[in-house]
Parts: structure tokens; sequence; C-alpha cells
């Protein structure tokens, strides 16, 4: 028996490989499948099933292509619908695959579909759950992703969640592995563990939700209470995930079209396409279109892409670094971004060299941002763009509160008429925001270098809590 972890950790998403006595399971794929049909290759066996723990909302998953690819069939828990032929187990539904089996455990309250899948072993003995979004390390999943038509609460649908983890998964042995569909960094929870793999028996010692004394009302609460909108794309990665979707391959037909400066800019003029700028921050910072939007590929970088663009009907226009067009679509595929229309041909370098308008971003050390900050005479505005934690965990005094995902919300009450300096952890995020900012028109600003990462190591006065509205 193999089984195998593909980690993604720009979507924080687990994916999995199961092989037993030449049989294949997939559970929760990538959108990009020649990873599993070349594993399954490697080793002279079958993809015999493609299983799915629920309508993923933060990803679009591979399982149609797969399927198609393979003739293997799509496995859904109870209560999901799909426009496509998949198979709709009902709860306790055995699977055998090789010498082992998987059983479908209907476990909703994230989703009402969420399904838990149990392996056992070649002895029939409980090694593993594979609880997708039920169950994560250190945290459960979000209930307040119904979908349209479900005319369900968040606090029934934690409720709900309650009892599948009391009846479904708590009674299991302490000795189970647990493989969730997510890590920290995933939109999908609120205080995910770092690690990625775990035993039931740990879990129930370390995460809040499996205490054994707590009530159902308590649970609920604790599940709802802070919960940060989700962002805006779910809904359609649902949508996709339950009706379908153009294969990778004509996505990256479609967009891999080579575009000179001329007609990069007609283009973007007459469609209105986002220009999205996906080197580095430093790069970004020392020169770029105008307009364009800056989300690094080396970071965050689809779930930024999901919750800041929003609509993923949007034409896309790329600056990439060479040789990273193919990887950045692809990235782009996986949170639904299918319109990608071109790229430009040798990237900046091709667009600056043209003499063509070119834009800056004032950015300083985080030693020149202490200086400025400790005179008398020069205490300007700071804003904070980490998220409401981060922020309550300690800050710069005095600073004021802008999340990322909620800049837009930000941008009225942001000083006119003097400079103000934008920060974030290590300066990932703070870009972005920076590039939003000019984008908007707004360019009387400063972006701190490397952070509060970098900032807390200056001679700057911070303090904790006290979350600026």
């Amino acid at each position: 028996m193999i089984i195998e972890q593909l980690y993604t950790g720009c979507l924080a998403q687990g994916a999995y490989y199961i092989e037993s006595n030449g049989e294949v399971a997939i559970i929760d794929p990538l959108r990009e499948t020649k990873q599993y049909m070349d594993k399954a290759a490697k080793i002279g066996s079958k993809i015999k099933y493609i299983f799915e723990t629920h309508f993923h909302a933060d990803l679009v998953s591979g399982h149609v292509t797969l399927s198609l690819e393979t003739g293997a069939p799509i496995i859904y828990g109870p209560t999901a619908k799909t426009t496509f032929d998949s198979i709709e187990a009902i709860d306790g539904q055995v699977f055998k695959l090789g010498d082992i089996t998987i059983t479908a455990l209907h476990t909703p309250g994230h989703t009402l579909e969420s399904t838990t899948y149990l392996l056992k072993d070649e002895n029939g003995k409980d090694h593993c759950i594979f609880s997708g979004d039920t169950l994560f390390l250190g945290d459960v999943g979000r209930p307040d992703l119904a979908q349209k038509g479900e005319e369900m609460t968040v606090e029934s649908l934690a409720g709900m969640l309650y009892d599948s983890l009391r009846e479904k998964i708590m009674p299991l042995a302490n000795d189970v592995i647990v493989y969730p569909a997510h890590g920290a960094g995933s939109a999908c929870g609120k205080n995910m563990m770092k690690e990625t793999v775990d035993t039931l028996g740990n879990q129930k010692k370390m995460n809040y939700a499996l205490r054994s004394d707590m009530t159902k009302e308590e649970f609920i609460k604790e599940l709802t209470d802070g919960l940060e909108a989700p962002p805006a794309y779910f809904p359609l990665n649902v949508k996709m995930n339950k009706e379908g979707y153009s294969s990778l391959e004509d996505i990256l037909k479609t967009g891999s079209v080579a575009l000179s400066p001329s007609e990069f800019e007609n283009i973007a003029t007459v469609t209105g396409a986002v220009v999205l700028d996906v080197r580095s921050a430093q790069e970004f910072a020392q020169g770029h279109i105008p307009n364009s939007i800056f989300i690094g590929i080396d970071g965050g970088f689809a779930p930024w892409v999901g919750a800041l663009i929003q609509d993923t009907l949007q034409h896309i226009l790329l600056v990439a670094p060479e040789g990273r067009v193919e990887e950045t679509m692809t990235r782009l595929s996986r949170v639904g971004f299918d319109n990608t229309i071109g790229y430009l041909k040798g990237g900046f370098d091709a667009w600056k060299n043209e003499g063509r308008e070119v834009e800056t971003v004032n950015s300083i050390p985080a030693k020149e941002f202490a200086d400025s900050m400790t005179s008398a005479n020069y205490k300007l505005p700071v804003y904070d763009v980490r998220k409401p934690g981060e922020y309550e965990s300690g800050h710069v005094k005095n600073a004021s509160l802008a999340s990322l995902a909620a800049l837009n919300e930000h941008l009225a009450s942001l000083p006119q008429n003097q400079n103000f300096y934008v920060h974030c952890a290590g300066g990932y995020r703070s870009m972005i925001a920076a590039s939003i900012l000019k984008n908007r028109g707004i360019h009387n600003f400063t972006e701190v270098q490397g952070g509060y990462g970098a900032i807390k190591n200056e001679d700057v006065l911070l303090e904790e809590g006290n979350v600026h509205p």
C-alpha cells in the first residue's frame, strides 16, 4: 500500500495518491492531472477511482479532466448533485482498491455533501481518514459556504458539523492518521496548524473542536466567532466543480499568445483586461507598467488573485518572468481564472526598452521608516495591511488596520493631502496593496520594505490589541 500526500503550498492544499496491488485512487486532485497519470504509469498501475471530499470553493479540482483521461469514476458523498457523470456514494458505502478498502463516511457541516473517506488496510484495520474540509489539524472547516439554493444558516451547518465529528470521526481509534484537504494559510479555516499530517489521538488533545466536554452551543459559538467573509471567487469555483470546465490544455493554448509591447497595450485598452505583473516585489517597485496589478508568482499567488481580482471572467494580460508564463496560467486556472488572453513578449524589459511610460513605487527600508517615526516633526499615518489577528498580536503604535483583502473599503479614508506609510508582515502583501492604490490613482504613500518583521527590529514604538475601525 502506498499513500502519498501531494501538497501544494500556494493553495495550502493536499491531494492524495493511494495505490494497492496495481489499483490507484486519487483524492481531491489538482487541476493539472498529468502528475497522477505519470505516477500510476511508472509503476504499471491503473487509476480506478477519483474521490472528492466535497465541492471545493477555494480551488477548481481536476476530477473532470482526470475522469475523461482515465475512465475512472468520480465519487462524491451523499446529496452531491453534478451535471456530469458521477457516483453519489451512500453513507457507509465501501469501495475496494486492490487489497484495501475505502469507506465513505458522510460528515456534513462544512458543506452538506462533505464526506470523510476511511481507509482500512490489508488486514481490515482502520488506518487513516481523508477528512477533506471536515477536520483540519487544529481546526475544522468553516460553516458559512452553503451553496445557492441550500436554505441553511451558518449556525445550522455548524451544528451538523458538531454531530459529524462526534458521531463519525471521534469514535475512531487514536492511532488513525488524519490527512486533511488543507493546512495553514487556507481560507477554509481559521486556526490551522502548519503540519499537514497527524494522528487523530493528538488532534483530540490539540484541536479545540474535538474537546469531549464541549457542548454543541459552545462549538457553534467558537466556530462562528471571528469568521472573515469568504473570498468573492468561491461561489464560481463551486459552480465549476459541480458543472465542469475547460481542460487545462485548452486554456494554455488560448492564453499563450506572445504580444509585442504595442500589441499588449492595444489589447489592454480594447478589452479592459487586468494587467497582472507576477514578478518579484522588488522588481515591481523599481519599474512597472502604469495601472498594472502586482501579485507575485513566488508567494500566496492564486488565493490573492481570487480574493482581489474577484471576477473570474475578467480578461488577464500577463507580465511574467521569462519561462514562467505557463506556470502562471496553470496556477491561475487552479482558482478558476481561465481567461488569460496573452503575455508581454520579452517581459517588462521589452516594455522599458521601447521607452514606454513606467511607474515606480516609493519604497524605503525599515531603518529609514524607524528614523522618520522617531522624529518629533515627522510622524505620518501608518496603514497595516495584514490580517486582524496579526495586527492584534503586535503593530506599530497608532497604526491603522487596513487588511489587504478589504483594502477597497478603506480607500475613502486614506489621507489625500499628506504622505502615509503602508506595510505588511514581510513586503509581499504591501506591494500588492501599493499596486492597487496606484491603480486607483493614489500615489501619496511609501511602502516599507520587509514589513513588520523588519520594523519590529528597529527603534519603533509597538503595541498590541486595539484594532482600528
